[in-house]
């Protein structure tokens, strides 16, 4: 159960690792929205590097990020919204196999009952185990003690 675990906070990880580089290449890359009676930018970045430009003619423009074309633009975001849903499914798979998934309260507190009494059955052949040796341990060293005498 613990490596299940392990591996679902790792995927978790995975997840919103995606989530957040998601967000960042909307955040960055997307068209801006049309305001009405305002000249039309394709980005921020397209701002940024007009202004600059404007700003000091004789100075080269800084590397502002090129915008990928619309098609392009909404092809990213479909795969990365389809890599989010793949690791959603992965995690969910995960989940279905963790322990007492599908099963009731009480089935699963009547499992852990039949697993106690049978690490109890167990815990007591052990203890005879260890008793039968220190029986045969004390047998063995009468003997060697014994053949010490003779010689």
């Amino acid at each position: 159960m613990a490596d299940v675990l392990t591996q679902i906070q790792d995927e978790m990880d995975k997840l919103l690792n995606q989530m957040e580089k998601s967000l960042t290449y909307v955040k960055e890359r997307a068209p801006p929205g049309l305001i009405p009676n305002q000249p039309r930018l394709s980005s921020l970045a397209e701002h940024m590097t007009q202004t600059q430009q404007s700003q000091s003619q004789d100075q080269p423009h800084s590397s502002a990020t090129q915008q990928p074309p619309q098609e392009d633009y909404a092809t990213d975001v479909r795969e990365l919204s389809q890599d989010l849903i793949l690791k959603q499914q992965q995690i969910e798979i995960l989940i279905d196999r963790l322990p007492g998934i599908g099963t009731s309260e009480k089935e699963q507190v009547e499992r852990m009952k039949q697993l106690e009494r049978q690490l109890e059955e167990i815990e007591g052949e052990r203890a005879e185990a260890v008793k039968e040796k220190r029986v045969l341990i004390e047998k063995v060293e009468g003997l060697i003690r014994g053949v010490g005498g003779m010689g």
